[in-house]
């Protein structure tokens, strides 16, 4: 899932409900890790309180038309690093103007970068690297510079995953992570192919993520079939021409293309959520470019496709259950109820109520296909600020279903403004075209039907969100095939046990199919994105101690969730 209000999966930017990565985001400093739900706009990964909000549906889980033609290698195959006549050279050797990240007065991002001493610049990469002459797109990055050029390491390039969520406002808040050892590295934000600052991509969706509850009998099902039919036909209207080429595997030319014109013959990567599988894909195309690789928030390659919330239903059961607590304990501030319980039930009762009549909150009709998407989105980050904001959103939607005028409280308005009206459209579009453009999704709706009732008998909430349909039922087949990861690669490896969106069995997965990597593991927390954004000196030792060194731990690290 890389702000926005928190997405839901890896969708960590916008809301979203996560990866997709995530919704408005609450809590961190400007840190933003996105999933495939509802993600966080803003620049931090989009699963953690990184930037300013949380984007509520970032899937990071974690979507295309077109095929690059056979002159591209199988996706299997690691890119050549060098070719007798270098078809990319006039990509490899241009020369970057490098400026100032402020684009106006209201530019909030670039000031965070003005006064982080950062400079922007654009990066001219080939729409199709199968015609590397044809047309050309820009993608943006931001740099802050090393100042400790005796023991300089190179660059650090940044994703906080999403997929659609920008990075070029990250250097900032990353580099005050890794302290001193900052000093040491050009850190380098990037916002990918069709996403922020760089050549833009919107379909015109009246909504900013795709994900949405799938309601409670047929009927609201066949709503849902018909919304990702409209928003796949949207998108096919208005971008068809590129949509082929909106892919995880053309994201990670590009980063090879940064990678020369910054005049480097390797690059350090820090990914979060949907950022983890993009840093895997890099080095399966590119293996001899990566230096000093932390992926954080682990998306297993195996289960990576349209459908990445699948599975995280326990997961994110079990978060609620904490957030329960946490508000039966505050019962005084927020009237949810005395007991876990009594919240609980409180959550269903207004499910319930929205299945009978949309609530009027702020302008908005929110029905049984939000609700359960605003209680996603808002469980990526587990801290109080994060609790804080889910309580006041279920209590300003129990005060609807009593008949109150509502205003909602700043998290909630600005999820529902992510879920039901267009500003985030260009969010959502891309989120979805690397999605579906990636790898290919079940066609027949009765696939998701089934998958939904079975679902919901476990988790009448979130089964149905994790297994609804979505745009990708109605895409165009990918022009490539997934890129088989390889088989081993020495990286650290960061999660929460309790991360809703990238659960921890798919870091435990990949720290198999690596052992020549480390895992680092956060344990007791309910934490989408960990270092930097959780406050874990644990886990921000050993990441920076890593960065410093190039050495990995010795073994798996363990470190315990701080006490209060």
């Amino acid at each position: 899932m890389t702000g926005s209000p928190s997405s839901p999966g890896f969708p960590d930017s916008p809301p979203s409900p996560g990866f997709p990565d995530s919704p408005p985001s609450h809590g961190t400093p400007s840190r933003t890790v996105s999933s495939p739900a509802p993600s966080a706009r803003s620049g931090r990964p989009a699963t953690a309180g990184r930037r300013r909000r949380r984007s509520p549906l970032s899937i990071a889980a974690l979507c295309l038309a077109g095929a690059l033609t056979a002159t591209v290698a199988p996706a299997a195959a690691a890119e050549p690093a060098h070719a007798a006549a270098d078809p990319l050279a006039r990509y490899h050797r241009q020369h970057l103007d490098w400026k100032s990240c402020l684009l106006g007065p209201d530019d909030e991002t670039g000031k965070e970068l003005q006064q982080a001493g950062a400079q922007c610049a654009d990066v001219t990469v080939p729409l199709n690297y199968a015609e590397p002459d044809g047309r050309t797109i820009t993608v943006a990055i931001s740099r802050i510079r090393a100042t400790d050029t005796a023991r300089r390491v190179g660059p650090l390039l940044l994703n906080g995953g999403g997929p659609g969520g920008q990075s070029i406002g990250d250097p900032p808040w990353v580099r005050t992570a890794m302290k001193q050892v900052g000093e040491r590295y050009d850190v380098v934000g990037v916002d990918p192919r069709f996403v922020g600052r760089s050549t833009p991509l919107d379909c015109r969706w009246p909504t900013g993520s795709f994900v949405r509850g799938a309601g409670s009998d047929r009927a609201g099902f066949d709503r849902m079939v018909a919304l990702a039919e409209e928003l796949a036909g949207r998108c096919r209207t208005h971008q068809g021409d590129v949509l082929p080429y909106v892919t995880t595997r053309n994201t990670a030319r590009d980063m090879d293309v940064i990678r020369a014109a910054l005049g480097e013959p390797r690059i350090s990567y820090l990914g979060y959520s949907y950022g983890t599988y993009l840093g895997q894909v890099y080095a399966t195309m590119f293996p001899r470019r990566t230096d000093r690789v932390v992926l954080d928030g682990l998306v297993d390659p195996g289960r990576y496709n349209p459908r990445l919330l699948r599975g995280t239903e326990p997961a994110n059961r079990h978060a609620l259950k904490g957030w329960a607590a946490w508000a039966a304990a505050r019962h005084t501030a927020y009237g949810l109820g005395r007991t876990p319980g009594e919240v609980l039930a409180a959550v269903d009762g207004v499910q319930a109520a929205a299945g009978r009549t949309p609530l009027p909150i702020g302008g908005h009709r929110v029905d049984e296909h939000v609700v359960p998407v605003v209680v996603f989105s808002g469980l990526s980050q587990d801290n109080d600020a994060a609790y804080a904001d889910l309580a006041r959103a279920v209590r300003d939607m129990r005060r609807a279903v009593g008949g109150r005028t509502v205003t909602p409280s700043p998290w909630l308005a600005e999820t529902l403004g992510f879920l039901l009206d267009g500003s985030d459209s260009a969010y959502g579009s891309v989120q979805t075209a690397i999605l579906c453009g990636d790898v290919s999704a079940p066609r027949s709706p009765e696939v998701y039907w089934r998958d939904v009732q079975r679902a919901r008998a476990k988790d009448p909430l979130f089964g149905p969100v994790t297994n609804n349909i979505n745009p990708c039922a109605f895409w165009d087949p990918p022009r490539e095939r997934p890129t088989t990861v390889r088989g081993d690669l020495p990286a650290l490896l960061v999660n929460a046990t309790g991360d809703p969106r990238s659960i921890y069995r798919n870091a435990q997965t990949v720290r198999r199919m690596w052992p020549s990597s480390r895992l680092v593991t956060l344990r007791g927390a309910d934490q989408h994105a960990v270092y930097g954004v959780y406050g874990s000196s644990c886990a921000d030792k050993a990441v920076n101690t890593y960065l410093a060194t190039g050495r990995l731990p010795a073994k798996d690290v363990t470190c315990d969730r701080p006490s209060g």
